[in-house]
């Protein structure tokens, strides 16, 4: 697994559960309170032993903790370049959902050697789309939950979410967009830098 997405894990325990339940799991887990460097490479199992332990220590199912994990892949503010990279995909949260099928080919012109699940998005009719994850192991379908369901707040859309199916190598989810401008949609600069609120927002 790339170092990447064990950082990832790494820096949503510490800044979600603190610096001591990072110290708790990774002497747990064999990987040390240093944790893991963005750009080399690890053994999927040392991944998926991380996650376990996680699901162990906060007395959750997996499924709850990767759609935290991708919930704050978009909010957190230490995760600010992961919300413009999702957020190039579109002005709406519908331009977006169907820029998803794009998504692992734009990742990897920032880290070449990061592979992400394939993605697949169905029109099912107006509204309804499904979204297929393709990968060898899963649990990327929960974190593509949480990770659109931040978005859609991003954007202001209402939309109900649901994993439909976990199987692997293919989870499928369901998206219904109820209202694509149910709320002000947060504000977003391309170039990065510090985000201001709205206009006359509080």
């Amino acid at each position: 697994m790339h170092g990447l997405i064990n950082r990832a894990v790494q820096c949503f325990v510490r800044d979600i559960y603190g610096a001591d339940s990072w110290a708790t799991l990774g002497a747990a887990t064999g990987v040390g309170t240093g944790g893991f460097e963005s750009m080399l490479t690890y053994d999927d199992e040392i991944t998926f032993r991380l996650l376990d332990e996680l699901c162990r220590m906060r007395k959750r199912p997996a499924e709850d903790i990767l759609e935290d994990i991708g919930t704050y892949l978009v909010t957190h503010p230490n995760t600010r370049a992961i919300r413009r990279l999702l957020r190039f995909g579109g002005q709406s949260f519908t331009e977006l959902l169907h820029s998803l099928d794009d998504l692992p080919d734009r990742a990897r012109l920032a880290v070449p050697e990061l592979e992400l699940p394939a993605l697949h998005l169905t029109e099912l009719k107006t509204g309804r789309f499904k979204l297929e994850v393709a990968s060898s192991r899963g649990g990327f379908g929960p974190v593509m939950a949480g990770v659109l369901r931040a978005l859609a707040d991003d954007y202001g859309a209402l939309a109900f979410l649901q994993l439909q199916s976990a199987m692997v190598p293919r989870e499928v989810l369901v998206i219904d967009l109820l209202d694509a401008e149910f709320a002000e949609a947060k504000q977003f600069y391309l170039g990065g830098g510090l985000e201001r609120p709205a206009e006359g927002a509080q």
